[in-house]
Protein backbone atom coordinates (compact mmCIF):
# COMPACT_ATOMS: atom_id res chain seq x y z
CA UNK A 1 0.00 0.00 0.00
CA UNK A 2 3.27 2.10 0.75
CA UNK A 3 4.59 1.54 -2.45
CA UNK A 4 1.86 2.21 -4.52
CA UNK A 5 1.28 5.65 -2.57
CA UNK A 6 4.67 6.38 -3.38
CA UNK A 7 4.74 5.23 -6.63
CA UNK A 8 2.02 7.50 -7.26
CA UNK A 9 3.10 10.52 -5.46
CA UNK A 10 5.92 10.09 -7.53
CA UNK A 11 4.65 9.82 -10.66
CA UNK A 12 2.51 13.28 -9.89
CA UNK A 13 5.16 15.11 -9.50
CA UNK A 14 7.40 13.88 -12.65
CA UNK A 15 4.26 15.21 -14.90
CA UNK A 16 4.43 18.42 -12.72
CA UNK A 17 8.19 18.61 -13.56
CA UNK A 18 7.53 17.78 -17.25
CA UNK A 19 4.77 20.96 -17.68
CA UNK A 20 7.26 23.43 -15.38
CA UNK A 21 9.68 22.07 -17.61
CA UNK A 22 7.45 22.52 -21.20
CA UNK A 23 6.38 25.79 -19.37
CA UNK A 24 9.88 27.23 -19.01
CA UNK A 25 11.55 26.35 -21.58
CA UNK A 26 10.98 27.67 -25.36
CA UNK A 27 13.07 27.54 -28.32
CA UNK A 28 13.99 30.68 -31.61
CA UNK A 29 14.23 29.27 -35.07
CA UNK A 30 16.82 30.91 -37.64
CA UNK A 31 14.59 32.71 -39.43
CA UNK A 32 12.70 34.20 -35.97
CA UNK A 33 13.28 36.38 -33.14
CA UNK A 34 11.04 36.24 -30.49
CA UNK A 35 10.11 39.14 -27.53
CA UNK A 36 9.48 37.58 -23.95
CA UNK A 37 6.01 39.16 -22.47
CA UNK A 38 5.60 38.96 -19.01
CA UNK A 39 1.53 39.67 -17.96
CA UNK A 40 1.34 42.08 -20.81
CA UNK A 41 4.83 43.73 -20.12
CA UNK A 42 7.93 43.05 -22.64
CA UNK A 43 10.20 42.03 -20.88
CA UNK A 44 13.50 40.81 -22.86
CA UNK A 45 13.97 40.27 -26.90
CA UNK A 46 16.05 37.44 -28.14
CA UNK A 47 17.64 37.73 -31.70
CA UNK A 48 19.77 34.77 -31.41
CA UNK A 49 18.33 31.36 -31.90
CA UNK A 50 18.39 28.22 -29.81
CA UNK A 51 16.95 27.21 -26.44
CA UNK A 52 16.09 29.96 -23.95
CA UNK A 53 14.07 29.68 -20.97
CA UNK A 54 11.38 32.07 -19.21
CA UNK A 55 8.98 32.09 -15.79
CA UNK A 56 6.32 29.42 -16.21
CA UNK A 57 2.86 30.16 -16.31
CA UNK A 58 3.53 34.02 -16.54
CA UNK A 59 5.52 35.01 -19.62
CA UNK A 60 4.43 34.76 -23.20
CA UNK A 61 6.68 34.24 -26.26
CA UNK A 62 5.76 36.30 -29.01
CA UNK A 63 7.39 35.23 -32.65
CA UNK A 64 8.52 38.25 -35.26
CA UNK A 65 9.76 37.39 -38.50
CA UNK A 66 13.30 38.54 -39.00
CA UNK A 67 13.81 37.52 -43.21
CA UNK A 68 13.33 40.41 -45.45
CA UNK A 69 9.23 40.92 -46.37
CA UNK A 70 7.33 41.97 -49.68
CA UNK A 71 4.80 45.04 -49.32
CA UNK A 72 2.71 44.56 -52.69
CA UNK A 73 0.84 48.23 -53.45
CA UNK A 74 -2.44 48.10 -55.49
CA UNK A 75 -1.97 50.43 -58.37
CA UNK A 76 -2.41 54.00 -57.76
CA UNK A 77 -2.78 56.84 -59.83
CA UNK A 78 -0.21 59.92 -59.45
CA UNK A 79 -0.35 63.13 -61.13
CA UNK A 80 3.07 64.23 -61.96
CA UNK A 81 4.52 67.80 -61.83
CA UNK A 82 3.19 68.62 -66.04
CA UNK A 83 -0.54 67.80 -64.94
CA UNK A 84 0.22 63.98 -66.45
CA UNK A 85 -1.66 61.32 -65.27
CA UNK A 86 -0.09 58.26 -64.52
CA UNK A 87 -0.95 54.60 -62.96
CA UNK A 88 2.22 53.72 -60.59
CA UNK A 89 2.12 50.06 -59.63
CA UNK A 90 4.99 49.87 -56.96
CA UNK A 91 5.79 47.11 -54.63
CA UNK A 92 8.61 47.92 -51.18
CA UNK A 93 11.01 44.98 -49.78
CA UNK A 94 11.71 45.99 -45.10
CA UNK A 95 12.88 44.18 -43.04
CA UNK A 96 11.65 44.52 -38.65
CA UNK A 97 14.85 45.45 -36.54
CA UNK A 98 13.10 46.08 -33.05
CA UNK A 99 11.00 43.66 -32.70
CA UNK A 100 10.09 45.98 -29.18
CA UNK A 101 8.90 48.67 -31.14
CA UNK A 102 7.01 46.78 -34.12
CA UNK A 103 5.14 45.31 -31.07
CA UNK A 104 4.72 48.42 -29.14
CA UNK A 105 3.79 50.71 -32.39
CA UNK A 106 1.86 48.41 -34.95
CA UNK A 107 1.01 45.19 -33.01
CA UNK A 108 1.47 41.73 -34.59
CA UNK A 109 -0.84 42.23 -38.10
CA UNK A 110 -0.88 45.73 -38.71
CA UNK A 111 2.45 46.62 -40.41
CA UNK A 112 1.43 46.29 -43.78
CA UNK A 113 -1.84 48.44 -43.64
CA UNK A 114 0.44 50.84 -42.55
CA UNK A 115 3.63 50.16 -44.80
CA UNK A 116 0.81 50.36 -47.64
CA UNK A 117 -0.25 53.92 -46.24
CA UNK A 118 3.45 55.20 -46.21
CA UNK A 119 4.60 53.86 -49.52
CA UNK A 120 1.19 55.55 -51.17
CA UNK A 121 2.23 59.03 -49.52
CA UNK A 122 5.92 58.96 -50.56
CA UNK A 123 5.43 57.95 -54.07
CA UNK A 124 2.84 60.50 -54.28
CA UNK A 125 4.88 63.13 -52.72
CA UNK A 126 8.04 62.32 -55.15
CA UNK A 127 6.79 61.93 -57.91
CA UNK A 128 4.59 64.64 -58.08
CA UNK A 129 7.80 66.87 -58.42
CA UNK A 130 8.78 64.90 -61.19
CA UNK A 131 7.71 64.90 -65.20
CA UNK A 132 6.19 62.26 -67.13
CA UNK A 133 9.45 61.74 -68.82
CA UNK A 134 11.44 61.71 -65.55
CA UNK A 135 9.02 59.14 -64.23
CA UNK A 136 9.16 57.16 -67.56
CA UNK A 137 12.77 57.35 -68.90
CA UNK A 138 15.48 59.83 -67.51
CA UNK A 139 15.26 59.71 -63.59
CA UNK A 140 13.34 56.89 -62.82
CA UNK A 141 16.49 55.30 -60.55
CA UNK A 142 16.86 58.23 -58.90
CA UNK A 143 13.08 58.73 -57.98
CA UNK A 144 12.89 55.43 -56.76
CA UNK A 145 15.86 55.66 -54.04
CA UNK A 146 14.23 59.13 -53.06
CA UNK A 147 10.90 57.15 -52.18
CA UNK A 148 12.77 54.49 -50.50
CA UNK A 149 14.63 56.79 -48.22
CA UNK A 150 11.89 58.92 -47.22
CA UNK A 151 9.29 55.11 -46.49
CA UNK A 152 12.39 54.09 -44.35
CA UNK A 153 12.83 57.50 -42.50
CA UNK A 154 8.94 57.33 -42.02
CA UNK A 155 8.86 53.73 -40.81
CA UNK A 156 11.72 54.03 -38.48
CA UNK A 157 9.43 54.92 -35.39
CA UNK A 158 7.50 51.47 -36.25
CA UNK A 159 11.11 48.97 -35.67
CA UNK A 160 11.25 48.44 -39.84
CA UNK A 161 13.78 49.21 -42.06
CA UNK A 162 12.96 49.76 -45.49
CA UNK A 163 14.94 47.94 -47.95
CA UNK A 164 14.07 49.30 -51.02
CA UNK A 165 11.06 50.62 -53.03
CA UNK A 166 10.64 49.62 -56.80
CA UNK A 167 8.22 51.31 -59.24
CA UNK A 168 7.06 47.84 -61.28
CA UNK A 169 4.93 49.94 -63.76
CA UNK A 170 4.15 53.78 -64.38
CA UNK A 171 2.10 53.78 -67.29
CA UNK A 172 -0.71 56.14 -68.25
CA UNK A 173 -4.50 55.65 -67.90
CA UNK A 174 -6.03 53.59 -70.68
CA UNK A 175 -8.22 56.99 -72.29
CA UNK A 176 -4.48 58.46 -72.42
CA UNK A 177 -2.91 55.71 -74.10
CA UNK A 178 -5.90 55.21 -76.75
CA UNK A 179 -5.17 59.12 -77.60
CA UNK A 180 -1.94 58.58 -77.28
CA UNK A 181 -1.64 55.85 -79.78
CA UNK A 182 -4.35 57.19 -82.02
CA UNK A 183 -2.39 60.78 -82.34
CA UNK A 184 0.95 58.22 -83.15
CA UNK A 185 -1.02 56.09 -85.63
CA UNK A 186 -2.14 59.67 -87.12
CA UNK A 187 1.35 60.61 -87.54
CA UNK A 188 2.74 57.98 -88.84
CA UNK A 189 0.19 57.58 -91.08
CA UNK A 190 0.54 61.21 -92.45
CA UNK A 191 4.56 60.15 -92.87
CA UNK A 192 3.59 57.15 -95.03
CA UNK A 193 1.36 59.50 -96.92
CA UNK A 194 4.13 61.87 -97.22
CA UNK A 195 6.57 59.19 -98.16
CA UNK A 196 3.90 57.69 -100.78
CA UNK A 197 3.96 61.30 -102.39
CA UNK A 198 7.67 62.14 -102.82
CA UNK A 199 7.59 58.43 -104.37
CA UNK A 200 4.66 59.44 -106.83
CA UNK A 201 6.64 62.50 -107.60
CA UNK A 202 10.09 60.45 -108.30
CA UNK A 203 8.29 58.17 -110.23
CA UNK A 204 6.63 60.52 -112.62
CA UNK A 205 9.90 62.40 -113.23
CA UNK A 206 11.51 59.30 -114.03
CA UNK A 207 9.05 58.33 -116.48
CA UNK A 208 9.26 61.63 -118.58
CA UNK A 209 13.02 61.19 -118.21
CA UNK A 210 12.61 57.53 -119.65
CA UNK A 211 9.79 58.79 -122.52
CA UNK A 212 11.83 62.23 -123.05
CA UNK A 213 14.39 59.71 -123.67
CA UNK A 214 12.26 57.59 -125.99
CA UNK A 215 11.08 60.04 -128.30
CA UNK A 216 14.64 61.40 -128.42
CA UNK A 217 15.59 57.88 -129.55
CA UNK A 218 12.85 57.63 -131.85
CA UNK A 219 13.39 60.66 -133.25
CA UNK A 220 17.42 59.89 -134.00
CA UNK A 221 16.66 56.50 -135.34
CA UNK A 222 13.43 57.65 -138.10
CA UNK A 223 16.22 60.61 -138.93
CA UNK A 224 18.68 58.14 -139.71
CA UNK A 225 16.68 55.55 -141.02
CA UNK A 226 14.99 58.59 -143.55
CA UNK A 227 18.90 59.38 -144.24
CA UNK A 228 19.85 55.26 -145.34
CA UNK A 229 16.62 54.86 -147.31
CA UNK A 230 17.50 58.21 -149.08
CA UNK A 231 20.69 56.81 -149.88
CA UNK A 232 19.57 53.56 -150.99
CA UNK A 233 17.10 55.70 -153.29
CA UNK A 234 19.82 57.64 -154.70
CA UNK A 235 21.69 54.48 -155.34
CA UNK A 236 18.80 52.85 -156.61
CA UNK A 237 18.00 55.42 -159.11
CA UNK A 238 22.34 55.62 -159.96
CA UNK A 239 21.68 51.73 -160.68
CA UNK A 240 18.48 52.55 -162.90
CA UNK A 241 19.95 55.17 -164.62
CA UNK A 242 23.81 53.49 -165.42
CA UNK A 243 21.01 50.34 -166.45
CA UNK A 244 19.29 52.79 -168.82
CA UNK A 245 22.26 54.18 -170.19
CA UNK A 246 23.57 50.63 -170.91
CA UNK A 247 20.82 49.59 -172.84
CA UNK A 248 17.69 51.76 -172.89
CA UNK A 249 15.68 49.49 -174.86
CA UNK A 250 15.82 46.18 -172.49
CA UNK A 251 14.86 48.88 -170.24
CA UNK A 252 12.23 50.06 -171.47
CA UNK A 253 11.01 46.66 -172.42
CA UNK A 254 11.82 45.82 -168.31
CA UNK A 255 9.91 48.68 -167.10
CA UNK A 256 6.95 47.83 -169.55
CA UNK A 257 6.56 44.07 -168.45
CA UNK A 258 6.20 45.74 -164.67
CA UNK A 259 3.75 47.58 -166.08
CA UNK A 260 1.78 44.93 -167.55
CA UNK A 261 1.72 42.69 -163.96
CA UNK A 262 1.03 45.49 -161.87
CA UNK A 263 -1.88 46.60 -164.68
CA UNK A 264 -3.59 43.33 -165.76
CA UNK A 265 -4.45 41.24 -162.84
CA UNK A 266 -6.40 38.57 -162.63
CA UNK A 267 -9.46 40.06 -160.96
CA UNK A 268 -11.26 40.92 -164.44
CA UNK A 269 -8.84 44.26 -164.74
CA UNK A 270 -10.40 46.70 -167.27
CA UNK A 271 -8.45 49.72 -169.05
CA UNK A 272 -9.99 52.27 -171.43
CA UNK A 273 -7.27 53.07 -174.15
CA UNK A 274 -6.59 53.53 -177.79
CA UNK A 275 -5.42 50.00 -179.62
CA UNK A 276 -2.45 52.47 -181.23
CA UNK A 277 -1.52 53.37 -177.08
CA UNK A 278 2.17 53.27 -176.28
CA UNK A 279 1.01 50.87 -173.54
CA UNK A 280 0.45 47.94 -175.94
CA UNK A 281 3.21 48.51 -178.44
CA UNK A 282 5.38 45.11 -176.93
CA UNK A 283 1.87 43.15 -177.99
CA UNK A 284 2.23 43.99 -181.63
CA UNK A 285 6.05 43.77 -181.69
CA UNK A 286 8.75 41.96 -179.52
CA UNK A 287 10.81 45.13 -179.88
CA UNK A 288 8.64 47.58 -178.90
CA UNK A 289 8.66 49.15 -182.79
CA UNK A 290 5.44 49.95 -184.81
CA UNK A 291 4.80 47.52 -187.51
CA UNK A 292 5.80 47.90 -190.97
CA UNK A 293 3.26 50.46 -192.52
CA UNK A 294 2.01 51.84 -189.12
CA UNK A 295 2.57 55.17 -187.75
CA UNK A 296 4.55 55.54 -184.52
CA UNK A 297 1.95 56.16 -181.95
CA UNK A 298 1.99 60.36 -180.44
CA UNK A 299 3.56 60.98 -177.02
CA UNK A 300 0.11 61.77 -175.95
CA UNK A 301 -1.60 59.30 -177.20
CA UNK A 302 -4.34 58.27 -175.26
CA UNK A 303 -6.03 61.76 -175.11
CA UNK A 304 -8.67 63.18 -176.66
CA UNK A 305 -7.07 64.28 -180.41
CA UNK A 306 -9.30 65.39 -183.08
CA UNK A 307 -9.33 62.72 -185.93
CA UNK A 308 -6.46 62.78 -188.14
CA UNK A 309 -7.32 64.07 -191.69
CA UNK A 310 -7.80 61.08 -194.13
CA UNK A 311 -5.07 60.88 -197.02
CA UNK A 312 -4.32 58.45 -199.52
CA UNK A 313 -2.79 55.86 -198.78
CA UNK A 314 0.48 54.70 -200.08
CA UNK A 315 1.30 51.44 -201.58
CA UNK A 316 3.46 50.29 -198.89
CA UNK A 317 1.27 51.09 -196.52
CA UNK A 318 -1.61 49.21 -197.69
CA UNK A 319 -0.57 46.38 -196.60
CA UNK A 320 -0.89 47.34 -192.67
CA UNK A 321 -3.63 49.85 -192.87
CA UNK A 322 -6.59 46.53 -193.56
CA UNK A 323 -5.26 44.82 -189.88
CA UNK A 324 -5.77 48.91 -188.22
CA UNK A 325 -8.83 49.17 -189.57
CA UNK A 326 -9.99 46.08 -188.47
CA UNK A 327 -8.93 46.18 -185.12
CA UNK A 328 -10.37 49.96 -185.04
CA UNK A 329 -14.05 48.78 -186.31
CA UNK A 330 -13.81 46.13 -183.89
CA UNK A 331 -13.21 48.03 -180.92
CA UNK A 332 -15.48 50.80 -182.01
CA UNK A 333 -19.08 48.25 -181.79
CA UNK A 334 -17.63 47.13 -178.48
CA UNK A 335 -17.50 50.26 -177.23
CA UNK A 336 -20.93 51.09 -178.70
CA UNK A 337 -22.43 48.46 -177.08
CA UNK A 338 -21.03 48.54 -173.95
CA UNK A 339 -22.15 52.11 -173.92
CA UNK A 340 -26.04 51.66 -174.95
CA UNK A 341 -26.08 48.61 -172.22
CA UNK A 342 -24.45 50.91 -169.90
CA UNK A 343 -27.72 53.54 -171.21
CA UNK A 344 -30.39 50.87 -170.74
CA UNK A 345 -29.07 50.02 -167.28
CA UNK A 346 -29.43 53.86 -166.11
CA UNK A 347 -32.61 54.23 -168.51
CA UNK A 348 -34.32 51.25 -165.89
CA UNK A 349 -32.61 52.73 -162.91
CA UNK A 350 -34.23 55.93 -163.72
CA UNK A 351 -37.79 54.46 -164.32
CA UNK A 352 -37.67 52.52 -161.17
CA UNK A 353 -37.19 55.15 -159.41
CA UNK A 354 -39.84 57.36 -161.41
CA UNK A 355 -42.28 54.91 -160.59
CA UNK A 356 -41.88 54.36 -156.72
CA UNK A 357 -42.43 57.71 -156.51
CA UNK A 358 -45.59 58.44 -158.25
CA UNK A 359 -46.95 55.32 -156.22
CA UNK A 360 -45.32 56.59 -152.87
CA UNK A 361 -46.85 60.12 -153.88
CA UNK A 362 -50.03 58.95 -154.37
CA UNK A 363 -51.09 55.74 -152.92
CA UNK A 364 -49.29 55.66 -149.51
CA UNK A 365 -51.62 53.62 -147.67
CA UNK A 366 -51.62 50.93 -150.33
CA UNK A 367 -47.85 51.01 -150.36
CA UNK A 368 -48.18 50.64 -146.79
CA UNK A 369 -50.08 47.74 -147.05
CA UNK A 370 -48.13 45.78 -149.64
CA UNK A 371 -44.82 46.62 -147.52
CA UNK A 372 -46.72 45.02 -144.29
CA UNK A 373 -47.85 42.26 -147.09
CA UNK A 374 -43.87 41.73 -147.88
CA UNK A 375 -43.04 41.49 -144.86
CA UNK A 376 -44.55 38.58 -143.91
CA UNK A 377 -44.15 36.66 -146.97
CA UNK A 378 -41.52 33.99 -147.01
CA UNK A 379 -37.87 34.05 -148.52
CA UNK A 380 -39.08 32.05 -151.77
CA UNK A 381 -41.85 34.02 -152.54
CA UNK A 382 -40.46 37.13 -152.54
CA UNK A 383 -37.69 35.90 -154.53
CA UNK A 384 -40.07 34.98 -157.26
CA UNK A 385 -41.27 38.41 -157.16
CA UNK A 386 -38.33 39.99 -157.40
CA UNK A 387 -37.50 38.19 -160.50
CA UNK A 388 -40.78 38.31 -161.86
CA UNK A 389 -40.11 42.52 -161.56
CA UNK A 390 -36.72 41.99 -162.83
CA UNK A 391 -38.23 40.80 -166.25
CA UNK A 392 -41.04 43.06 -166.54
CA UNK A 393 -38.32 45.70 -165.59
CA UNK A 394 -36.29 44.68 -168.90
CA UNK A 395 -39.00 43.78 -171.15
CA UNK A 396 -40.32 47.31 -171.22
CA UNK A 397 -36.85 48.79 -171.23
CA UNK A 398 -36.72 46.62 -174.49
CA UNK A 399 -39.71 48.10 -175.77
CA UNK A 400 -39.11 51.52 -174.68
CA UNK A 401 -35.54 51.25 -176.58
CA UNK A 402 -37.29 50.05 -179.29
Amino acid sequence: MKLSLAGGALAVLLLIVVVIGYSTLFTVNQTKQALVVRLGKPVRVITEPGLDVKAPFVDSVIYVDKRILDLESPAQEVIASDQKRLVVDAFARYRIKDPLKFFQTVGENGASSQLAILLNSALRRVLGEATLTDVVRDMREQLMARVREQLDHEAQPFGIDVVDVRIRRADLPEQNSQAVYQRMQTERQREAAEFRAQGSQKGQEIRAKADRDVTVLLAEANSHAEQVRGQGDSERNRIFADAYNRDPDFFAFYRSMQAYEKGLQHNDTRMVLRPGSDFFRYFSSPTGQPLPGQAPPPENADAAAPPPQQKPASPGSAAAAPGANELVRGVAPANRAGSAGMSDFLAAIGLFFAIEGILFAAFPLTVKQAMAAALGMSDSRLRIAGLVSAALGVLIVWLVRG
